[in-house]
């Protein structure tokens, strides 16, 4: 009987350009650690001791591929200079810039990228990676999620998200601000021994070949920095409608990294084909719906990405981000271990 091959195994023929035996099953469970360690999330993103605990004990119940080192869609702004505005009601923090924050320009007062990939939130996530990187005797992937720079450019110039949608909108000096810091960070990140960075867009603008060029360029120095360390760099696109039209330039063209979006864009023949000829190796990520639903329904979706997964055979199988720590962990569990692609 053939040896099973592990994780970073497959990981290595991932960034060989070969296609692996089996999928890579990485699902992102991060902010549920708040709720095992009895911790408010604010409070929680800032202890590696009560990260680093939690993430251990979800291991035990997921037999995932990697662990959600650190995830928070907000590490990079805060960095930056933003205060976080948490709310009561459990909701995500929203985003308040220093001094005189114009929508569509620079907000006054930013942080140099240097001082910000050094921050404090930063550091705490790349103790995280050190302590997983020595706590973990497996061969478990190690993962961490980072924001894209149209992403995080939009959030530093305060666009709404119909605006987001279109490529003029976007300042070139927020832009280069959030791939230099993209950059920086993976570079922290997979020297404290990350082996996976996800670097997640939220929304995109309409891309053209020329402006999915310009993309490229952005991406290209976190991408080869990750590379570099040999570690996989993924870049995941948004869920649903988050892509301004025209996706088809980014499924045409040649990437160093994987790409993964969600279970409609993949289950196109015609998406396929385009990344197939491109020669790159894409994942799945399951919809937020398949943790929301009711029993019933979740059980449609689970059988749906059963037999997706089956199908197109995938070289990743994610989330769409991180699972929030508000779904009940029974249903987490339930769906992860039914959806699993197993050999």
């Amino acid at each position: 009987m053939a040896e099973r091959p592990s994780p970073r195994q497959l990981m290595k023929q991932l960034l060989q350009g070969d296609r692996p035996p089996r999928p890579l099953f990485l699902p992102i469970l991060f902010s549920l650690g708040a709720r095992i360690e009895n911790t408010p999330l604010q409070a929680f993103l800032c202890n590696p001791t009560k990260i680093s605990n939690s993430l251990s004990r979800i291991r035990t119940h997921v037999q995932s591929d990697g662990v959600s080192c650190y995830f928070d869609p907000h590490l990079e702004a805060e960095a930056l200079g933003a205060a976080l505005e948490w709310r009561a009601d459990g909701q995500p923090p929203t985003l308040r810039w220093p001094g005189q924050a114009k929508k569509g320009q620079l907000p006054e007062g930013l942080r140099p990228v240097e001082q910000a990939a050094k921050s404090a939130r930063i550091t705490v996530a790349t103790e995280v990676i050190r302590r997983l990187n020595s706590l973990l005797r497996d061969d478990s992937l190690l993962m961490a999620g980072l924001t894209g720079p149209f992403t995080l450019a939009a959030r530093i110039t305060q666009l709404e998200p119909q605006e987001a949608f279109q490529f003029e909108n976007y300042s070139p000096a927020a832009l280069e601000i959030a791939a230099t810091l993209l950059m920086q960070i993976s570079t922290e990140c997979v020297a404290a021994g990350a082996n996976l960075i996800f670097i997640q867009e939220d929304i995109l603008p309409a891309l053209t070949e020329a402006n999915c060029d310009s993309f490229a360029a952005l991406l290209a120095p976190a991408i080869n920095v990750i590379r570099f360390y040999q570690a996989l760099p993924v870049l995941r696109l948004p869920e649903g409608g988050g892509i301004g039209g025209k996706e088809e330039a980014i499924f045409k063209r040649v990437w160093d990294c994987a790409i993964c979006a969600g279970l409609d864009t993949f289950e196109s023949a015609g998406t396929r084909g385009m990344m197939e000829a491109a020669g790159v190796p894409w994942g799945i990520a399951l919809p937020s719906s398949a943790f929301e639903a009711d029993d019933r329904e979740s059980e449609k979706i689970s059988s749906r990405i059963r037999e997706v997964i089956s199908r197109i055979r995938p070289a990743i199988v994610t989330t769409t981000g991180d699972v929030p720590a508000g779904i009940d962990l029974k249903l987490v569990l339930k769906v992860l271990n039914t959806v699993s692609p197993g050999e």
